[in-house]
């Protein structure tokens, strides 16, 4: 009985379930610590007696996020499955075929094949849509406003005055930016006259965007912004909806694109310039049209690709294989007018219509012959035409007489020919084809022959015009912060009761034209010809004076709209209170950085417009040294630092300012909100940096004068920088970084930088080529600016402080590169390395042919053959493969927000904050071009080189980090059976993890391309103000969803004001789950608790990402579901 006793109680006896306890919280503490990062010891502290207890670090965000309970584990993203992969296939070719001189690769395989099909019986007859459409630049030999007074709205005008006239005839239309400049100074009866002919489905709008983008260089929130003030625009004036796009000129394609126009609703697109091999391979196969699915999607998208099989969007190049033949078929004749095609020119009369015809319908059907459906799309123009009415009469008279001719003798053609849209093409099409393949990868880098009959590759303008470049990302941030403040401030002041706030509301709708103008701007710069660098530098100044304009006018934005929210007394928000740190004065030269003046007891007001917390280093320009920053918020110090501004006088002595001075200090801003940091007047040197330098005289403050910095020579030996988790070594010859080291994992790598150029091939490399030249050396271009010592030191400055250390290297006046670590605790910080490089051509001839690079060669096993991989427009990542029959221009790649190489045991990442082209051509070696100066013309139409560079200012943050062991005992290449069809050209494709970038260098580049705004505080004419501490605008927004932007919509009465609606354009970006952070727990969930504070939302509802078409209404935020890499968008009226 004592036995049965105890196996009855003891189970539940108090000091087992103790027990029990004891080991179930220890094991749960256990799990926690094991998921959750190691946080480094702080490198430095503050050592102040008198403050001790008040000067505390801002150092518990990541703690804070920490102790949140996490609702989703890491979403494990998975490679799709494609029937053609391009990475893979793309090596294969033969990038030297036998037919490469005659600049055709229809050859006799191609006219045996057709000759064979032609006679098939089985074979569906011939149909061909021809296409009438004219190919309009907004800018390029000219800027947007010149081609449209010269040429553009004649063009629009003849649209519609001959296809009144001609009913039989269509056009198409893609440039919404020419189309709404002419509809504004158009007669209503024209309006709806063009309104009539789009109802009637002869003039389509095709893609439908602001301009035809470029595919390499734009970023994802440009792109979509475009594609949504296009649309938006089509659907307000036009009442109608895009249908399908239109991507003729743009110089290579990739998946983003035609992913963007499938989730606005589009069913098809039209791609022209991909690489001659590519155009052999796909005829070869009679594959024109495809599914392109991105690299991570399960779901094939509805939109169909149509493939052009031939080079060019020209008459010459459309009507079939034969631009000879082709060159007879184009029927324009202007008075005055000569060229290859006026040559040829033959009038179709009686007597040469049955041969005319019978060679027109050869040629289309040869297309046909690429296709198992025999539908045959056939564009009819060339850039700028039709501005003439006679070239309308002409074009139209000429073909239907052929047309007539062809449809009236089918027992001799068997064909069906007439004037359409593409719309008509892929209705046709589907109706015949349904065994559609997918696609997978990109068709980067282009290359054509038509010009020279040799390989030309399209990878200069990757980095063409770099100033220009960061300077539309620094608008596409300022414009989306402004986006932002406008919907919140805007909808907030409208649901407030207080009547103070009328003569606010009214003074930010003021704003709203110019909002409207910037968007408009920001979109014009995506059009192939501008954010790639490619128009003449007379256009190029125009774009650039476009961008500057409105980056003032969408910062007024912001500094009036944080006024209103930030100042409780709204007789202040009149005055020019909130300003922002940077002026925009010159365009052409960096911005300034407003001083702050500690007497005037200055605020400086931060605002984070990203939906996620972030640590950053804020800088400060002060005019003393004695100052502390209090955080309000908090109601504590931050860490901070005096660091010196340093500069070079013309005898070559480094100068250490005495009057004006940097605060560098620890911000820790939550998601969505502004908050106010004080500058208090305080001494303590403790803070000041330490400035190490051989070329710094002890003497240039004045003996009268007090020292703020603690100047000492350099110590012998190579040198090092430290915080608490990195240790770098730099050439002490050089200047430049030679190896990285984590302390971590007591691992070293090498990581060795190096600046180099390549010499262009004379009259070759230009805006749009890159034609190094194979027979010159790399050019060693520090060489020359040397100090020619043996040591290089005097070129180097090392500043060692609280919060950074830095080395500065001074190549004058090429070159002044900058590397910084930082010692904070905040994972993200300072875990990378920031690398700043200032690079100046001066003016030409000098650094003529120089293409120059920064390289960063390391141990890092990429492959014998190296792989690496390349960010696709800020969206979606792509694997890359050296091709080893080409050399470097066939190997260099577009990035725009990040490149990475890896191996078994790390990964390096190079992050950057605008397009550029980078390679991975040795292994271990990941390099990119930073600027070129090319001094002859390409020969692909701008007529000049490119040699108006100027001096600028390049960021990048790089990031080493070890690959879990875990990830590399894990198989992650099962193959998957039954998804792949027979028409798969990879039978042995495997299924992978989709390779994403680290949770830290995802988030490092977004903190990058969207830094924390900054305001001073002016009270100079007010006297002392009240500001608010801080504003936050919303709560739980989950931290892995990234708000794109939050975009008023335009009331539908008033053009020029604002509705209380707006877009809320949200995207996932994906993030590796085994390397980094990525391993812990995460939330992209919205939930009840989710909300704007202070607004209340009247109705929310999903639509199409361009906002063309209405899903479905939800009930609340929480309704909103968002997969991996997914972008969609949400109509919010407030």
């Amino acid at each position: 009985m004592r036995v049965l006793r105890i196996l009855r109680c003891r189970p539940f006896s108090t000091r087992v379930l103790a027990l029990l306890l004891i080991a179930l919280a220890f094991g749960i503490y256990c799990y926690y610590y094991a998921v959750s990062p190691a946080y480094p010891k702080p490198a430095n502290t503050l050592n102040n007696n008198e403050n001790t207890k008040a000067l505390q670090y801002v150092h518990d965000s990541h703690r804070e996020l920490q102790e949140k309970p996490f609702t989703d584990q890491c979403p494990l993203v998975r490679e799709s499955a494609a029937d053609i992969d391009t990475t893979t296939i793309y090596p294969s070719f033969d990038f030297q075929p036998s037919w490469l001189r005659t600049k055709e690769f229809w050859d006799r395989t191609f006219e045996d094949r057709y000759e064979i099909i032609k006679n098939d019986s089985r074979r569906p007859p011939l149909k061909v849509i021809v296409v009438p459409h004219s190919h309009n630049d907004p800018g390029w030999l000219k800027t947007f406003e010149q081609y449209f007074e010269w040429k553009t709205k004649n063009i629009i005008n003849n649209i519609v005055q001959k296809l009144h006239q001609y009913p039989n005839m269509t056009f198409i239309w893609t440039e919404m930016s020419f189309l709404n400049a002419w509809w504004e100074r158009s007669h209503p009866v024209k309006q709806k006259a063009l309104k009539k002919l789009i109802k009637e489905g002869r003039l389509e709008i095709t893609g439908g965007g602001w301009v035809m983008p470029d595919e390499a260089c734009t970023h994802i929130y440009a792109l979509v912004d475009q594609f949504i003030e296009g649309h938006q625009w089509v659907k307000t004036n036009l009442g109608t909806s895009p249908k399908t796009g239109w991507s003729i000129d743009p110089f290579g394609h990739g998946p983003t694109v035609p992913y963007l126009l499938d989730q606005s609703g589009l069913e098809g697109t039209v791609i022209q310039r991909i690489h001659y091999a590519w155009k052999q391979w796909l005829a070869q196969r009679q594959i024109e049209e495809f599914y392109w699915v991105t690299n991570w999607s399960e779901k094939k998208p509805s939109l169909i690709v149509h493939n052009q099989p031939f080079d060019i969007y020209s008459i010459k190049s459309t009507c079939g294989p034969h631009p000879s033949v082709c060159l007879g078929f184009d029927f324009r004749k202007i008075p005055g007018e000569y060229s290859e095609y006026t040559a040829k020119y033959e009038e179709i009369t009686d007597q040469n219509l049955h041969t005319k015809s019978k060679t027109l319908i050869d040629e289309y059907d040869r297309i046909g012959s690429l296709t198992t459906h025999n539908v045959v799309l056939v564009p009819l123009g060339d850039d700028f035409r039709y501005e003439y009415g006679v070239e309308f009469d002409a074009q139209y008279t000429n073909y239907m007489k052929m047309f007539n001719y062809i449809n009236n003798h089918k027992d001799t053609f068997n064909a069906d020919v007439s004037f359409g849209t593409p719309l008509d093409y892929f209705n046709a099409m589907k109706d015949r084809h349904k065994n559609i393949p997918t696609l997978k990868g990109d068709f980067f880098v282009y290359s054509d022959i038509f010009s020279e009959g040799k390989p030309a590759y399209w990878s200069g303008y990757f980095t063409t015009r770099p100033y220009l470049k960061i300077l539309a990302r620094q608008f596409e941030h300022h414009l989306r912060t402004a986006e932002i403040i406008f919907t919140l401030v805007a909808n907030y002041i409208k649901q407030s009761t207080t009547l103070k706030l009328i003569s606010s509301e009214k003074r930010l709708e003021k704003f709203y034209e110019q909002l409207i103008t910037a968007r408009r701007n920001l979109g014009l710069f995506q059009h192939h010809d501008a954010i790639t660098g490619t128009s003449k530098s007379s256009v190029m100044f125009d774009y650039g004076t476009k961008l500057f304009t409105s980056i003032y006018h969408c910062i007024r934005l912001q500094e009036a709209a944080l006024t209103t929210i930030m100042l409780p007394d709204p007789y202040l928000h009149s005055q020019s209170i909130l300003q922002s740190q940077h002026e925009w004065e010159t365009y052409g030269k960096q911005p300034k950085q407003l001083q702050a003046s500690v007497v005037d007891k200055r605020k400086v007001v931060l605002f984070n417009s990203l939906a996620e917390e972030r640590t950053d280093i804020i800088s400060i320009r002060s005019n003393t040294t004695s100052v502390r920053v209090y955080d309000t918020r908090r109601k504590e110090y931050v860490q901070y630092q005096i660091t010196p501004i340093i500069e070079i006088r013309e005898h070559g002595k480094y100068v250490i300012s005495d009057t004006s001075f940097d605060v560098l200090f620890v911000a820790t801003v939550p998601p969505l909100t502004a908050v106010t940091f004080n500058l208090e007047e305080y001494t303590n040197t403790s803070q000041h940096c330490v400035i190490f330098c051989n070329n710094c005289s002890d003497k240039i403050l004045g003996s009268d004068k007090t020292e703020n910095f603690t100047v000492k020579k350099m110590m012998p030996g190579d040198i090092q920088l430290e915080n608490s988790v990195l240790k770098l070594l730099i050439d002490r010859n050089t200047g430049l970084l030679r190896q990285i080291n984590r302390k971590d994992n007591r691992r070293r790598h090498v990581v060795e930088m190096q600046f180099g150029a390549y010499q262009s091939a004379q009259r070759h490399s230009g805006a749009y080529l890159f034609m190094p030249d194979y027979d010159a050396p790399e050019k060693k271009v520090l060489h020359q600016y040397g100090s020619g010592t043996s040591q290089q030191d005097e070129n180097i400055i090392i500043l060692s402080g609280p919060v950074s250390t830095e080395i500065t290297t001074l190549y004058l006046p090429l070159l002044v590169h900058t590397v910084k670590i930082y010692n904070v605790k905040d994972i993200a910080l300072s875990h990378a390395v920031h690398v700043e490089n200032v690079v100046d051509f001066e003016s030409p001839p000098k650094n003529r042919e120089t293409e120059l690079f920064m390289r960063l060669q390391t141990n890092i096993q990429n492959g014998e053959v190296p792989e690496f991989y390349t960010d696709q427009n800020g969206f979606q990542y792509q694997k890359r493969i050296k091709v080893e029959k080409l050399g470097i221009e066939g190997n260099y790649y577009p990035i725009t927000t990040m490149a990475w190489l890896q191996d078994e045991e790390v990964r390096l990442t190079l992050i950057t904050n605008h397009a550029q082209g980078a390679a991975s051509y040795e292994p271990g070696r990941l390099e990119v071009m930073l600027d070129r100066r090319t001094l002859y013309d390409d020969h692909r139409g701008i007529g000049e080189g490119v040699v108006d560079n100027k001096p600028t200012v390049f960021h990048n943050w790089i990031l080493l980090e070890p690959i879990s062991a875990d990830r590399r005992k894990r198989d992650t290449s099962e193959h998957v059976s039954g998804v792949l069809n027979r028409r798969n050209f990879s039978p042995d494709a495997k299924t992978t993890i989709y390779e994403l970038p680290t949770r830290t260098a995802d988030h490092l580049s977004r903190t990058m391309n969207y830094p924390v705004n900054v305001y001073v505080v002016d009270t100079s004419e007010v006297g002392n103000v009240n500001v608010k501490t801080y504003q936050t605008f919303i709560q739980n927004f989950p931290p892995d969803v990234h708000l794109v932007s939050l975009r008023t919509i335009t009331d539908e009465v008033l053009e020029q004001f604002p509705s209380t609606a707006c877009f809320m354009v949200l995207h996932r970006p994906g993030f590796s789950c085994s390397l980094g952070d990525g391993s812990r727990r995460t939330s992209a969930r919205f939930t009840a608790k989710t909300l704007f504070n202070g607004l209340h939302i009247s109705n929310l509802t999903a639509v199409s990402l361009t906002g063309l078409k209405t899903y479905k209404s939800l009930s609340g935020l929480e309704d909103i579901e968002i997969a991996p890499l997914e972008i969609k968008t949400y109509k919010i009226r407030f």
